[in-house]
């Protein structure tokens, strides 16, 4: 429109021009009789020397006007600056003076004379006798001074909903965020609704870690090495569509969108921080953009000094009369944690972009336990208590590294696009852990002592590439594909000694030796379209996959091959009147079982922790239906309400049952893997946002919800549906002087057992819990407060005092049963921690400094350019 507008002004000066010269043309000699031989010539620049495309520019002459017999400005000639900003015009009159008008939106509007004579000044000497004036005329580079006048019109009156949703997402304006300014991701996050931030920066959904993305593609950035203020809004995907990995983002994706402002220029923040027991953290991160380069930089340090203390209690209910085990453990681990980072971006063209960036981890970590031990034994003289105690000093180190390459080409047609990732990282890592365990007699005395050692290594590798394109086909109407293949392999050593009082024993019964490979395929298609406040969103995904693994020791086989499983998913939105939208959205997913669950072998590692894999596990599928309500009210306060149900068939949960333990002889609860029957999740998630005044904001969310694992099909015994409730409060107030507090509340009720996953790795013994299908989770509640100080110029630097779990009261309470057993456990992790924190920000916050995209404008800029 821009490029028909200024050739229609230039169409109508000409005419006008050719109206007032003799004979109707415009070149050949002017009334002074001057030739046209000039050549004008410059380029135009934004205040960062960046080039400005697309401004118009035009040469005016003063005529006299036939009608009037005034002088008037009339055109000469007129042009649209090239995607470098350069312009030029030829065959100019030498003699008489111009003027040039430039204009381009979002700048100031420039007005300067041009002339081919040279000016005579007051006093300078007159050029010299058959001089000639040159007749080529470089303008130079003309820098365009931004219009905030005209930019702050555009600002007052654009309105966008501080929530909104998509097709298949929930959308928080974030960009405004009085509280996040000056700070990170983190900061952000802790405003957005259905999304829950500790002190301690753990993100969760709907009590679940989510997966993160960047403008919808995978990141090796953490939130806290993104600056508030480059992002524009979060996307909340509680339930993801065909587009995303069906086995991958199963509690839920938070998409980042970045703003799409294009500045060069640095930025950059250094961070440093001590605990209360003298844990210090640390790091910084760096980015430069120049030109076609951008270099980014992070480095972080974590060191480690947890505390943590707990209690099990477990009735044997087979044993007559019925036995009981009674623990009492205090943990303490001490370490550290240290990342790595380095990138490149390489910006191609205006719409193509390679990105590399390498990644190195190294952590080490040293877990010391000592647990008190009473156990009842029976005799023919009938139940006997001993006591002992088992005390565990170990040492765990790790060592990662990675690289991920990134393509992004953008089409000179709005929105289509193409994109590539691939993620290759590898990793070593060695352990060894020595078990004491001391027996006393009744007066206190050792009578005799146990020693157990464990000496593992392994090794990961991991290769994941994917790529995705987006055809547009209308404005409301876009098709996305993609294809996607991870590969996975894994090596582990584990073997167990005992000490026969000479040397340590190898024992074959229980060394833990395997490799394994698990690949997954994948193909998506989705398309979404609408009609007036209707529209919807359809996708199918399609995956396959496979895995081998081998017991290095006995060079046993395991493998199996899932045929290709469809996955798809319908997502439909209705606006309505007075700021009102509806939205239903539908997905099936899988999530198999990987080969630490499969694989048949007792891993006696820890012998109060025994575990085995379960080879006749097959994948669990999982059906998803939401419902969801957003009304926005006055003052930008909004109401978001969702109903959801979930259900899975053939449910991969842990569960306990009892086999002969070939070290000892004797019997012993075994954690291994069961798919049961079903198991579904219904519940109702409320959250509002009301911003009180300018200074005091809250945000509340409320989650209710029914949940049930059916394992009648392994056990009489089953734990009946509960109806529970998980709640969170925060309040943020801005103080004067740059003064913050933020307080934040959780609460969760009696709920069942978290399905355990966990792949087999151990933890602490009797510490995990149990099938959710076997028990319950006890009523718990916490409160944190922090307080924040910015200072320097524009609050560059920040001070931060926080305090974690205040009154003691996040205990993890677990009571679970089963015809072997009764048992009851709690654990409490570094309450009232105290953490003093120091940030520095510097240079310009910039989101071009982490993405590339560009703009409609832009794209009608460099149309052709490649």
């Amino acid at each position: 429109m821009k490029k028909i507008c200024l050739l229609f002004a230039i169409f109508i000066y000409t005419v006008n021009a050719m109206a007032q010269m003799p004979g109707g043309m415009p070149g050949k000699m002017n009334g002074n009789g001057g030739g046209n031989m000039g050549h004008v010539y410059g380029k135009l620049t934004d205040a960062d020397g960046k080039p400005v495309s697309g401004a118009s520019v035009m040469l005016m002459r003063k005529r006299m006007d036939s009608a009037s017999k005034k002088m008037k400005q009339v055109l000469l000639k007129g042009m649209i600056t090239k995607a470098n900003g350069d312009f030029s015009f030829d065959e100019l009159p030498v003699m008489g003076a111009m003027l040039l008008k430039i204009s381009s939106s979002g700048f100031k509007a420039i007005d300067q004379e041009v002339s081919f004579m040279p000016k005579m000044e007051p006093g300078a000497p007159k050029p010299a006798a058959g001089a000639m004036p040159s007749f080529d005329k470089d303008l130079g580079n003309i820098k365009l001074t931004t219009d905030s006048k005209q930019l702050q019109d555009v600002t007052i009156t654009s309105t966008t909903p501080p929530v909104r949703l998509s097709a298949d997402k929930k959308i928080f304006n974030v960009e405004k965020n009085i509280m996040s300014a000056g700070g990170t991701g983190l900061d952000v996050m802790r405003n957005v609704p259905s999304v829950n931030v500790d002190i301690d920066g753990n993100v969760t959904l709907r009590n679940s870690a989510p997966q993160l993305l960047i403008d919808g593609r995978p990141t090796t950035l953490t939130l806290d090495q993104i600056p508030a203020d480059a992002i524009e809004s979060v996307e909340v995907i509680t339930n993801p569509s065909a587009k995303y990995d069906a086995s991958g983002g199963g509690a839920g994706i938070l998409n980042i969108v970045l703003k799409k402002n294009k500045k060069t220029g640095y930025n950059g923040n250094v961070r440093a921080g001590v605990d209360k027991r003298g844990a210090i953290n640390g790091g910084g991160d760096f980015s430069f953009r120049q030109n076609k380069f951008n270099f980014n930089a992070a480095l972080m340090v974590n060191q480690n000094k947890g505390r943590t203390t707990g209690t099990t209690d477990r009735v044997n209910l087979l044993d007559t009369p019925q036995t009981t085990v009674n623990q009492s453990n205090f943990n303490k681990t001490t370490g550290g944690f240290l990342f790595g980072k380095v990138g490149f971006d390489y910006f191609v063209t205006n719409r193509t972009t390679l990105s590399l960036t390498g990644i190195r981890v190294h952590g080490e970590f040293n877990p010391n336990e000592v647990i008190d031990i009473t156990t009842d034994s029976l005799y023919n003289s009938g139940k006997i208590s001993a006591n002992s105690d088992r005390v565990t000093s170990g040492h765990r180190e790790f060592n990662g590294q990675g690289l991920v390459f990134g393509l992004k080409h953008i089409f000179p047609k709005e929105g289509e696009e193409i994109t590539v990732d691939a993620n290759m990282f590898g990793g070593k890592n060695n352990n060894n852990s020595l078990y004491t365990t001391n027996y006393f007699n009744n007066s206190g005395v050792v009578t005799n002592t146990e020693l157990q050692k464990a000496v593992g290594s392994g090794n990961d590798k991991n290769f994941v590439i994917q790529s995705d394109y987006v055809k547009p086909f209308t404005k409301l109407t876009k098709l996305e594909t993609g294809v996607r293949a991870a590969i996975r392999s894994r090596t582990n050593i584990n073997n167990n000694y005992l000490y026969d009082g000479n040397d340590y024993i190898l024992i074959p019964s229980a060394v833990s030796n395997y490799k394994n490979t698990d690949n997954v395929y994948a193909a998506y298609a989705t398309l979404s379209s609408g009609i007036k406040n209707f529209s919807y969103k359809v996708g199918l995904r399609a995956e396959h996959s496979d895995y081998t693994g081998t017991l290095t020791n006995s060079g046993e086989k395991f493998k199996n091959s899932y045929p290709v499983s469809l996955f798809p998913s319908v997502f439909l939105s209705q606006q309505l009147n007075n700021k009102q939208q509806v939205q239903l959205s539908y997905s099936r997913r899988i999530n198999r079982p990987n080969f630490f669950q499969l694989i048949p072998f007792t891993d006696y590692t820890d012998k109060l922790n025994i575990t085995k894999g379960n080879p006749n596990l097959v994948p669990e599928f999982t059906q998803s239906l939401e419902l969801s309500y957003l009304k926005t009210f006055k003052g930008n306060n909004t109401f978001l309400g969702s109903v959801y149900y979930k259900h899975t068939d053939n449910l991969i949960t842990r569960y306990l049952t009892q086999e002969v333990d070939p070290v000892s002889g004797g019997t012993e609860l075994i954690n291994t893997y069961i798919n049961a029957n079903s198991s579904y999740s219904a519940g109702a998630e409320l959250t509002a946002q009301n911003y009180l005044t300018k200074w005091w904001d809250i945000s509340t969310n409320v989650n209710f919800y029914n949940s049930k694992v059916n394992t009648t099909n392994v056990s009489t015994l089953s734990q009946g549906a509960l109806w529970s409730m998980f709640g969170k409060f925060n309040s943020n107030f801005k103080l004067p002087k740059n003064y913050a507090i933020q307080f934040t509340t959780t609460y969760q009720s009696k709920t069942n057992l978290p399905v355990n996953n966990n792949p087999g790795m151990g933890g602490p013994p009797m510490m995990q819990s149990q099938s959710s299908s076997q028990g319950y989770i006890l009523p718990s509640w916490g409160v944190d407060l922090a307080f924040k100080k910015s200072f320097l110029k524009n609050n560059a630097a920040a001070v931060t005092l926080s305090i974690n779990d205040i009154f003691k009261t996040r205990v993890s309470n677990q009571y679970s049963s089963s015809e072997y057993f009764t048992q009851t456990y709690n654990r409490l992790r570094d309450p009232q921690m105290f953490r003093l924190n120091f940030s520095y920000r510097f240079g310009k916050i910039d989101a071009s400094l982490f993405k590339r995209k560009t703009s409609k404008g832009e794209m009608n800029a460099t149309e052709g350019v490649q």
